[in-house]
């Protein structure tokens, strides 16, 4: 009997006519919840855009399901997790808009900087009102990016070929990837605010990049500066634009994402006097990126019911049970030191080195490279798994070298993650010590015996009395909680540089770390955060 494939969300049917060659298939409009899980048990694989919402009622719900398909790149409206646990596998097409999305963008920005929007309503009522309608050129401007990634590289083209200025702010990019586009690469946002006519966002959306365009960002633009968001919603804070409009300080913005779609009636941005032009989410929406979108994951799904493997699933796919088993109780620790590295790290990585130790030299360490590589990777990208984090690191551009030795000292078997980027060198290594109790046992060249956590404050300072009070006192006067607290000392003699390490219950927010940083003897002070739950787990059932 042929496996049955249910489709929804108005996907194109050349999907359907892929996917027909392996099974039997239904499209359907976009269900809710109650009426897709009445149905739902009955189809082996679904193919979905954004409307549906593929949540864990849903995925309890479809006994047999193998494969979810998204037609596009985000997966917000599926349960990975969920998905996960199943074994069901995600899959989305990463590329398949990118050029519509890149064209969207150019679009605003140049209805934006010429009164398009307005002008067309205005004449369409009757008028001409050539001087109200004074527009400002691109060419000779500055654009700044945040973030470089595909969507990101193309506007870059695009703006430098127009004849602008593009400067790129992106801590995960190396300067030459940036040079080649004809841009230039600026170290910080506080260098990047000031000096950019245009700005265009290209980052997902993560804890860094939340709110990340807010009152305090905006009053450090360029007066007048021109805004464009094509990328996901909620890194704008829409009552803060609002306020740069009204106030002058942003002359004017372009939006296709909102931080609640379908937009909400009482959204700020609606009551702007015409200085914002807006579309809803169009940045995909082009006839040729739902045609490559709709054909690549109908042939993904269509490869996996047919027993092969998916190009861009984007969670934990088959992770064979002979390589994992000997290495398993390291897999979560390997992706944390990867984490912590690339955290401590400044710059772009030039070169990643994983060294194993001991025991772990008997065994094909291939996951516990991956789980390294999706933990360097996550901290700064999106839905990164063991399919495509080694593909993202060799797009990447940054050297992969391994080494192994049987030389453990006091562990059974160790990791050590060393990276080297513009500005330095940094290095992070973990053990299982006593009952295999992962630890962090070294960071730079202080040695440490740090648990798992999930919120940690590393804060180098001047070995002298006095400090820890002063780091308690500031946590005490902002009710967080202390859980931990060691200090690591380099090996030079009392009064040099050591390592206060402090792990806590909350995160510690950007206005408290600055206020460390201004305790005189502290060097800098960074949030950490790691993954305490055991998040590699693979479902049994899956098999290569």
């Amino acid at each position: 009997m042929k496996p049955k494939v249910l489709i929804t969300d108005k996907i194109n049917k050349v999907a359907g006519n892929l996917l027909s060659e392996v099974a039997e298939v239904d499209f359907k409009e976009t269900l809710p919840e109650d009426q897709l899980c009445e149905i739902i048990g009955n189809y082996d694989a679904l193919m979905v855009r954004s409307q549906t919402k593929v949540t864990a009622k849903v995925l309890e719900a479809a006994k047999r399901m193998k494969i979810v398909g998204r037609a596009g790149v985000g997966v917000d409206n599926i349960d990975l997790e969920e998905s996960t646990n199943r074994g069901i596998i995600i899959v989305n097409s990463p590329e398949g808009n990118t050029a519509a999305a890149a064209e969207h963008t150019i679009a605003l920005m140049l209805s934006m900087a010429r009164n398009i929007p307005a002008a067309d309503l205005s004449i369409k009522q009757g008028k001409w009102e050539r001087s109200k309608f004074t527009g400002t050129e691109v060419f000779n401007k500055t654009l700044g990016s945040i973030g470089l990634g595909k969507i990101g590289s193309r506007v870059v083209k695009a703006a430098v070929a127009m004849g602008m200025k593009v400067v790129v702010y992106d801590p995960y990019i190396t300067r030459e990837r940036v040079e080649q586009l004809g841009a230039s690469l600026v170290k910080s946002l506080d260098e990047f605010w000031g000096i950019c006519d245009f700005i265009t966002i290209h980052s997902p959306k993560t804890r860094e990049t939340s709110y990340l365009i807010n009152k305090n960002t905006i009053n450090r633009m360029k007066k007048g500066v021109m805004l464009v968001n094509c990328a996901r919603g909620g890194i704008v804070d829409e009552e803060a634009l609002k306020e740069g409009i009204e106030s002058g300080q942003v002359a004017a913005a372009a939006l296709d994402v909102f931080e609640k779609e379908p937009i909400d009636p009482n959204n700020p941005l609606l009551k702007t006097n015409g200085q914002i032009v807006m579309t809803p989410h169009l940045g995909a929406s082009t006839e040729e990126a739902q045609l490559k979108v709709a054909v690549d994951v109908a042939e993904q799904i269509r490869d996996v019911l047919a027993g092969k493997s998916a190009r861009s699933a984007v969670n934990i796919p088959y992770l064979r049970a002979d390589l994992l088993e000997p290495v398993k109780e390291y897999m979560n620790l390997a992706e944390n030191i990867g984490l912590l590295a690339r955290q401590i790290s400044e710059g772009g990585i030039k070169r990643l080195k994983l060294t194993l130790n001991g025991k772990l030299t008997q065994y094909d360490t291939t996951p516990l490279k991956v789980a390294v590589l999706k933990g360097v990777l996550s901290h700064n990208l999106e839905n990164v798994n063991y399919v495509n984090a080694p593909i993202i690191a060799k797009q990447s551009g940054f050297e992969i070298v391994e080494s192994k030795s049987e030389y453990a000292g006091s562990y059974a078997g160790s990791i050590t993650v060393k990276i080297t980027t513009e500005s330095g060198v940094y290095a992070v290594s973990g053990a299982m010590i006593a009952d295999k109790t992962p630890r962090i046992v070294k960071i730079n060249e202080s040695a440490v015996s740090l648990e798992i956590a999930e919120h940690i404050l590393i804060i180098p300072h001047h070995d002298k009395p006095g400090m820890i009070a002063r780091v308690s006192a500031i946590l005490g006067n902002n009710n967080i909680n202390i859980r931990m607290m060691m200090v690591a000392r380099k090996e030079e003699a009392v009064g040099g540089e050591s390592t206060m390490i402090i792990t806590t219950d909350e995160h510690i927010w950007d206005e408290i770390l600055e206020e460390i940083k201004q305790v005189e003897g502290i060097f800098d002070a960074k949030s950490i955060y790691l993954r305490p739950e055991k998040s590699t787990a693979t479902p049994q059932h899956m098999t290569v």
